[in-house]
């Protein structure tokens, strides 16, 4: 065994913070920490060599005040001083209800009102005039790219009227995640939120077959999420597929489900891979064999794609720590073939305004346009620029990932490189603290 890093976590029974170490052993790296009442736990955050843990953080060094200055995190403070990230996306909680009741739930959404009462996690559902000024208020400080969720969103009667607000407010960019249930089932509805301003839709896909979805979702999904993927590209909306990846359950499924989003652009315009973590609702206390770590996801992707995908066609997170995720950048070519454009010299790191640069990234490959559809070549030959930009704008494709923590992986020098925050009660709290 030999120490890699010191950082700080928490235990995950009690929740007190406790120093941690980020240890590699025969088989991998783990955060491993000891809390004096519950005990030891080691828990694998990096699995294999390839891609090697040290290349892949090579550009990450922790700052000078990574001990006794670090913030409190997760209690809930919100963005202070220790917190080295602007915001990218601003999540909104619009509901706690859902259609749903998911073995596996980051939101517990979908739970008994009383029960959700009584663990302190649920607020009143707010209303269209109250979220009108929790939209104002995020644009005031900068914060243009909201992302609705909940919850399930489509449960309101209201969304259209949500959606309209937040882009009266100055919203530039609404993003819907959603598990695409109604979607599928209403066929107007994805028109009715277009007109209203939604920009794209992240919505929950699993796998290419029910089997999947009957043990992550409790039932049969795949004909309602091909019908919401139908809708929303009559709509001309944009969908990137997010799948949770358990493992034994639909890991074997990676290669198929970016082969149908290649096959479904320009509707689909990416792939953002979600391994799974343990927060909200989960039956058990998880194992390490419970988990796939990044580098296995991309060794997945490149085996399942059968090579012409490579590990190599990656880099770490731009706006976040690079332990956290990894992004891809392509452009799909006539018969499905992908151009590779993610930059091989590495991202810089996300200040000034940088965070603005991702969301704009973000926003020209999920967006869709009529006109940059209609004016794409469909021809082999892309050597003219004008040919080449416009088809980047019709036919981008992403494939990215977050390795989302929860109270057993909880690393805080991650945590607070954190640029997806949610606005709760005028403050901007980390993902992952929000929903520890």
């Amino acid at each position: 065994m030999s120490t890699i890093r010191q950082t700080l976590s928490i235990c995950p029974v009690c929740r007190e913070r406790l120093p941690a170490s980020v240890v590699r052993r025969e088989n991998g790296y783990f955060l491993e920490k000891t809390c004096p009442v519950h005990g030891f736990f080691s828990v694998i955050v990096w699995r294999g060599d390839d891609p090697a843990y040290e290349d892949w953080g090579s550009g990450y060094s922790p700052p000078p005040d990574s001990g006794g200055a670090a913030p409190r995190c997760p209690d809930g403070c919100g963005l202070c001083p220790g917190h080295l990230r602007k915001t990218c996306c601003a999540l909104v909680e619009v509901t706690l209800r859902c259609d749903l009741g998911c073995p596996v739930c980051y939101a517990k959404a979908g739970d008994d009102p009383a029960e959700q009462a009584n663990d302190g996690h649920t607020a009143p559902e707010p209303t269209v005039d109250e979220l009108s000024g929790q939209f104002r208020l995020l644009v005031s400080a900068g914060n243009t790219f909201v992302q609705l969720s909940g919850g399930e969103p489509t449960i309101r009667g209201d969304l259209p009227e949500i959606i309209a607000a937040a882009k009266e407010a100055g919203c530039e960019n609404i993003q819907l995640n959603s598990n695409g249930v109604r979607l599928g089932r209403d066929p107007g509805y994805a028109k009715s939120l277009r007109e209203a301003g939604l920009s794209f839709v992240f919505m929950q896909f699993d796998g290419a077959d029910d089997d999947v979805y009957v043990k992550l979702r409790g039932k049969p999904l795949l004909s309602e999420k091909k019908a919401a993927i139908k809708n929303c590209d009559d709509a001309m909306l944009g969908v990137t597929l997010v799948p949770t990846l358990v493992p034994g359950v639909n890991t074997h499924q990676i290669g198929d489900i970016i082969d149908f989003g290649i096959s479904n652009s320009p509707a689909v315009r990416g792939v953002h891979f979600q391994p799974v973590s343990y927060f909200g609702r989960y039956p058990r206390a998880p194992e390490n064999d419970d988990r796939i770590t990044l580098p296995e996801v991309l060794r997945a992707i490149e085996a399942q794609s059968g090579g012409k995908l490579k590990a190599g066609d990656f880099a770490p997170s731009r706006c976040d720590h690079p332990y956290c995720g990894f992004h891809g950048d392509f452009a799909v070519l006539p018969k499905k073939a992908l151009l590779k454009l993610t930059p091989k010299t590495p991202a810089p790191c996300c200040s000034g305004d940088s965070h603005l640069k991702n969301r704009n990234f973000v926003a020209r490959r999920w967006n869709r346009s009529a006109q940059s559809e209609a004016d794409s070549c469909g021809c082999d030959d892309y050597s003219e620029l004008s040919a080449f930009a416009t088809r980047l704008k019709s036919h981008g494709f992403t494939i990215t990932a977050m390795a989302f923590q929860d109270a057993y992986n909880l690393d805080l020098e991650r945590l607070r490189r954190c640029s997806l925050h949610v606005s709760s009660g005028g403050n901007m709290i980390p993902f992952c603290a929000r929903y520890i």
